[in-house]
């Protein structure tokens, strides 16, 4: 990874956990522009790993929703049968040797 996308990812996850902690879903915007005044390649290396990292949240919380929702109204699966075991061989007994 360059150095400049290790930057921005580093700084995306940041923005994300303060964005969670206060609240506020346009914090990114906000460092974006002081980023932006000094480097417009970090700005839009780090607004293209929060804009993923937002689209990840929403696409991971649709799914979430629809499996729920699949999963309550399907009807209840039997339980698998365990796996049947093989019958266990029984070694003949060796033939006594003459004389015993």
């Amino acid at each position: 990874m360059s150095t400049l996308q290790t930057l921005a990812a580093q700084l995306g996850e940041d923005v994300m956990k303060a964005m969670d902690e206060t609240g506020d879903d346009r914090l990114f915007m906000e460092i974006a522009g002081v980023i932006g005044a000094a480097s417009q390649t970090l700005e839009e290396a780090f607004l293209t790993d929060v804009r993923v990292r937002l689209a990840e949240r929403k696409a991971r919380a649709a799914l979430e929703r629809k499996l729920a929702q699949h999963r309550a109204s399907a009807p209840p699966q039997p339980a698998k049968p365990a796996a049947a075991q093989p019958a266990k061989r029984i070694a003949p007994r060796p033939a006594p040797k003459p004389g015993q």
